[in-house]
C-alpha cells in the first residue's frame, strides 16, 4: 500500500474560509433574531439558522475537503456524505437553543460547547471517511484539532451570546465572525494534515455508481453553500429591517398610549359610525365611569350626562368637526353627584388619505376657571371687602340711570364719609378697621331699600348711593337722617365701644347736575360742606357751596406756603389759679395771618389741614416755635410757667412722637417740666395703645392734660390709669353753667372725679363772673377764658404789666369791654388749640 502526498488548490482553500467566516456571521445574526422572536417565528429561525448554520459549518468542510488535490481520481461516498451534512445542522441546533435562552449558565454553555465540537468533529471525520482510499492519523495532532474544535465551538457559543442583542455592531459581528470561521478551518486543516492517504486498487465500502466527480462536487457545494448562506444573512437583514421598523411602531405606540393614558385632559375617539373607540382615564375620572359602559358603544350612551338642551348643541357641534376642520366650544356636563361641571372642548378629526375616518374630542374642566374668571369680573365691579358695588360700577349705574331718565325723572346721588375712621384705622390696625367698615356697610343696607336705592363703597371709608325711586326730597332727607342715626350706635371692637359718625352729601339730578361727574362733584361739596359745620349730618348741594369748593382748594394751596413764608403765628392765653390770680401757665394758640385775606379763623383752615396732613408739618412749628418762646421767656427773667401745647390726632399717633419732641426740648433747651402736651378722648379709641404712648411722653419729664373732657366718647374704666395731670372741662359746659342745673350737675361730678383720681382741673372758657363763682363753690380753682384774657401775640404778653410779670394779674375787665362775639372768639381759639 502506497502513501501519496497531495497538494491543496488555493482557489478552494479560500472559498472554504470565505464560507466558514459568512457561516459564522450568518450565525451570530441569526442567534439576534431567534432571541427577540418567538412562537412559531422563533421555531422557524431556530430550524432554519441550524440548517444555515450547518450547511456553512459542512460546505466549509467538504470545500476544503476537495481543495486537497491527490495523484489519481478522488471519489466519495454518498451515505457518509450525507451523514457527514446531517451532524453538523443537528449540533448547529442544539448549539442556537442553548445561546437564545433567556438564562444560560456556564454549565450549559459547556455542555452546548462540547455537542458542538463533537459534531464538528464527527461531521470532519465521517466526511473524511467517505474518501474512496486508505486514510491513516497521526494521534497528536488528531488530538490538536480535537482541542481546537472544543476551544472554537466553546468561543462560537459565547460570542453569539454576547453579540445577539439586537443593538450589537456589524463590525464586532465581522470581527467575530473572523475569528470564529479561522477557529473552524483551523481546525479542519489541523485534521486533514493529521491524514495520511494510501492508494489501493480497491475498496470493500464502495458501492457501484456512487462515486461522483470530485470538480463537479466543489463546484455545487461552493455555489450552494454561498446561496445559502447569502439567503440567510440577507433574510435576516430583512428581518432586522422589519424589527426595528416594528420596534419604532411599538415605541411610538407606547408614546401615544403614555399621552392619551396620562393626560391631564379627557380624550373620548370616536369613529364614524359613531360609536365610542376608546376613553382616557383622565375622561374617566371626570365622569366617575369605568371604560366598558362606553367603548364599543354608540356616542348617545354619553346623553346622560348633559341636560336635553345642552346635549343637542354638543352633538351639533360634533358632528360639524367631521368636516375635518377642528373646533372648539364651551359645554357643560352633571356629575353623577349633581354638581355642574364646565367644560373647554376641542374637536379633532383623524383623516387617513383625506378621508375622515374619526375624531378625538379633548375635553378640559374649566369649572374652577369660570369660578375664577367670575370672580374676577366680581372684583372688577365690587369692592372686595364689603361686595358691594364698587366706584367702577357705581359710576356705570349713575350714567344708565341717567340714560333711562332723559331729564324727565329724578334721581338723588348721596355721598357718605365716616368721621373719624382715621382714628380707628390708626390706633386699632386695618384688619378691625376693615371689619368697621363691614359693620357700616351691613347697617346702610338695613335701612335702606335695595329696589329703591343702591349703596357702594368707592374707597377708604366713603361710600355712596344711588336714590333712583322716591316720591319728595323728604322721602331722600328721612333716608339720609336713617343712615346718620344708625351710623351713630357704637360699634364694639376689640372689646371696647367706638363712636362715629357719618357726614352726608346729596345731589339731586337733574337740578344739580346733568352729568355723572357734575353730580358726585356737587354732592362732594355739600358733604365737605357738613364736615366744616361740624359733621354728623346731611346737607343738599347748593349753587354757594361751590365757593366754599373754591375757597378750599386755595386755602389749601396757601397753606402749604404759610409756614415758609412766615404767615403763621403763635398766640398765647394764661391760665390762672384762684383766688390769688397766680399765673400757672400758658396756652399756645396758632393765628393765620394771609397776606390777601388777612387773618383767617382757625375753624377755616384747621380742618383743611387735618384733611391733607399738613397738619403733621403745623403740628411740629407750633411745638417748636411754643418751646423756644418759653425758653426766651425762662431767660428773660419771667415766671416760670409751662406752655401748653394741643397735639393732632395725626401727631399723637406717629411712631417716632417722643423722639420728636425730645429733639425739640433739647434743640430749644427748654426744661421738659415746663412743656405741658393736651390730648382729646378722641384720640384714645385704643385704650391700650393710647396708654402705651402717653407713659412713653411721661417718661420725657412732660405733662399731659386731657383737653375738653366730657364731649368725647370716654370710657371711665381706663381713664384712672391715663398718666395725665389734669382734665380741663369743655367750655360747651361752662357756657351753660348760669342757665341749666344739668350742666352744674355734670361740671360737679368731674371736678371730684379729677380730684379723686388725683388730678388737677381746669375750666376753659370763663366768660363772666357768675361762671367764675359757681366753678369756684365748686373747687375748681384754675381757668383760662376771655373774662381774664384773649391769646395775644408772644411781645404782647408780659409787656408793660408788672402785675402778670410778678405771677399776677390786673383786675379782669368788665362785661361792658368785653367784646360782643367774645363767646365765638372763644371758640375759634379752642379750634386753634386742637388743631395745633
Amino acid at each position: 500500500m502506497e502513501t501519496v502526498q497531495g497538494t491543496y488548490n488555493i482557489g478552494l482553500v479560500i472559498v472554504s474560509c470565505m464560507i466558514s467566516i459568512l457561516a459564522s456571521y450568518s450565525a451570530l445574526n441569526l442567534a439576534g433574531r431567534i432571541h427577540l422572536a418567538s412562537g412559531r417565528l422563533r421555531v422557524f429561525w431556530l430550524a432554519g439558522g441550524a440548517v444555515s448554520m450547518g450547511i456553512g459549518i459542512w460546505s466549509m468542510h467538504f470545500v476544503g475537503m476537495l481543495a486537497l488535490q491527490l495523484p489519481m481520481q478522488m471519489t466519495y461516498n454518498i451515505p457518509l456524505v450525507i451523514l457527514s451534512m446531517v451532524v453538523p445542522i443537528f449540533v448547529s441546533f442544539i448549539a442556537l437553543w442553548t445561546v437564545t435562552q433567556k438564562k444560560l449558565t456556564w454549565r450549559a454553555l459547556l455542555i452546548g460547547g462540547l455537542l458542538l465540537a463533537s459534531g464538528v468533529i464527527d461531521m470532519h471525520y465521517t466526511g473524511m471517511a467517505a474518501m474512496a482510499m486508505k486514510i491513516s492519523y497521526n494521534p497528536w495532532l488528531v488530538t490538536l484539532s480535537v482541542v481546537i474544535a472544543i476551544t472554537a465551538s466553546m468561543a462560537a457559543l459565547a460570542l453569539m451570546r454576547e453579540l445577539r442583542q439586537e443593538g450589537s455592531r456589524t463590525l464586532y459581528k465581522w470581527a467575530s465572525a473572523i475569528l470564529m470561521g479561522a477557529a473552524i478551518a483551523g481546525m479542519h486543516y489541523t485534521g486533514m494534515a493529521a491524514a495520511s492517504f494510501h492508494v489501493h486498487e480497491h475498496h470493500d465500502g464502495m458501492i457501484g455508481g456512487s462515486e461522483v466527480d470530485m470538480n463537479s462536487l466543489a463546484l455545487i457545494i461552493a455555489l450552494s453553500s454561498l446561496l445559502l448562506i447569502s439567503f440567510t444573512i440577507y433574510g435576516a437583514f430583512i428581518n432586522g429591517r422589519l424589527n426595528q421598523k416594528d420596534k419604532m411602531i411599538r415605541q411610538q405606540e407606547k408614546w401615544y398610549r403614555a399621552l392619551y393614558e396620562n393626560n391631564v385632559d379627557g380624550i373620548l375617539s370616536i369613529n364614524t359610525e359613531g360609536r365610542i373607540i376608546d376613553m382616557n382615564p383622565a375622561i374617566l375620572n371626570m365622569t366617575e365611569s369605568i371604560r366598558e359602559d362606553f367603548v364599543g358603544k354608540p356616542v348617545t350612551a354619553l346623553h346622560r350626562f348633559f341636560e336635553p338642551e345642552i346635549y343637542r348643541a354638543a352633538r351639533e357641534q360634533h358632528e360639524e368637526s367631521f368636516s375635518l376642520n377642528s373646533r372648539a366650544y364651551e359645554t357643560q356636563i352633571v356629575h353623577p353627584n349633581g354638581e355642574h361641571i364646565h367644560l373647554s372642548v376641542i374637536s379633532v378629526p383623524i383623516s387617513v388619505d383625506g378621508e375622515a375616518t374619526g375624531t378625538h374630542i379633548i375635553v378640559r374642566d374649566i369649572t374652577q376657571q369660570k369660578k375664577t374668571r367670575a370672580k374676577v369680573e366680581h372684583l372688577a365691579y365690587h369692592d372686595e371687602l364689603t361686595s358691594l358695588p364698587n366706584r367702577r360700577q357705581f359710576n356705570t349705574l349713575v350714567e344708565d340711570r341717567i340714560e333711562q331718565a332723559r331729564g324727565a325723572k329724578r334721581m338723588a346721588v348721596m355721598v357718605l364719609d365716616i368721621d373719624r375712621f382715621k382714628m380707628i384705622n390708626d390706633s386699632l390696625g386695618h384688619a378691625y378697621g376693615d371689619a368697621f367698615l363691614q359693620k357700616v356697610g351691613q347697617r346702610i343696607c338695613e335701612v335702606i331699600d335695595p329696589e329703591k336705592v343702591t349703596l357702594s363703597r368707592m374707597g377708604g371709608d366713603e361710600f355712596a348711593l344711588i336714590c333712583h325711586s322716591f316720591a319728595s326730597d323728604d322721602e331722600v332727607a328721612r333716608l339720609a337722617q336713617r343712615i346718620v342715626s344708625v351710623i351713630q350706635v357704637p360699634y364694639t371692637l376689640k372689646d371696647n365701644d367706638f363712636y362715629v359718625t357719618a357726614s352726608i352729601g346729596v345731589a339731586m339730578y337733574p337740578e344739580h347736575g346733568e352729568d355723572r361727574e357734575e353730580l358726585i362733584k356737587n354732592a362732594d361739596s355739600a358733604m365737605y360742606e357738613v364736615k366744616r359745620g361740624g359733621k354728623n349730618g346731611y346737607r343738599f348741594y347748593s349753587p354757594e357751596l361751590d365757593e366754599e369748593l373754591l375757597f378750599k382748594i386755595e386755602i389749601e394751596a396757601d397753606l402749604r406756603k404759610a409756614i415758609e413764608r412766615g404767615e403763621l403765628e403763635v398766640y398765647y392765653q394764661p391760665q390762672y389759679r384762684m383766688p390769688d390770680r397766680q399765673l400757672i401757665g400758658i396756652e399756645a394758640l396758632l393765628r393765620w395771618k394771609h397776606p390777601v385775606r388777612g387773618m383767617i379763623p382757625p375753624d377755616r383752615f384747621i380742618p383743611i389741614a387735618e384733611e391733607t396732613g399738613i397738619i403733621m408739618e403745623i403740628g411740629r412749628w407750633v411745638l417748636r416755635e411754643a418751646c423756644l418762646q418759653t425758653k426766651i421767656w425762662h431767660d428773660a427773667g419771667q415766671t416760670k410757667v409751662p406752655v401748653s401745647v394741643n397735639l393732632s390726632t395725626q401727631q399723637f399717633h406717629q411712631p417716632d412722637l417722643e423722639f420728636e419732641i425730645e429733639r425739640i426740648l433739647v434743640e430749644t433747651g427748654l426744661d421738659p417740666q415746663y412743656l405741658e402736651l393736651e390730648i382729646t378722648e378722641s384720640m384714645m379709641m385704643d385704650a391700650a395703645l393710647s396708654i402705651a404712648i402717653m407713659n412713653r411722653l411721661k417718661r420725657l419729664g412732660i405733662r399731659l392734660s386731657l383737653d375738653d373732657f366730657g364731649t368725647g366718647y370716654s370710657s371711665l374704666s381706663y381713664l384712672s390709669m391715663l398718666p395725665i395731670s389734669r382734665l380741663k372741662i369743655d367750655r360747651s359746659f361752662v357756657m351753660r353753667l348760669e342757665e341749666s342745673g344739668n350742666e352744674r350737675a355734670i361740671v360737679t361730678t368731674i371736678i371730684a372725679m379729677a380730684y379723686s383720681l388725683g388730678m388737677d382741673v381746669i375750666a376753659e372758657g370763663i366768660e363772666t363772673e357768675g361762671q367764675l363763682e359757681i366753678l369756684t363753690e365748686q373747687r375748681c380753682l384754675e381757668f383760662q377764658g376771655y373774662y381774664f384774657s384773649r391769646p395775644v401775640p408772644p411781645g404782647d404778653l408780659f409787656a408793660g404789666d408788672a402785675d402778670l410779670s410778678l405771677g399776677m394779674t390786673a383786675e379782669p375787665p368788665t362785661a361792658s369791654s368785653a367784646d360782643a362775639d367774645s363767646s365765638n372768639a372763644n371758640a375759634i381759639d379752642e379750634a386753634a388749640g386742637r388743631g395745633a
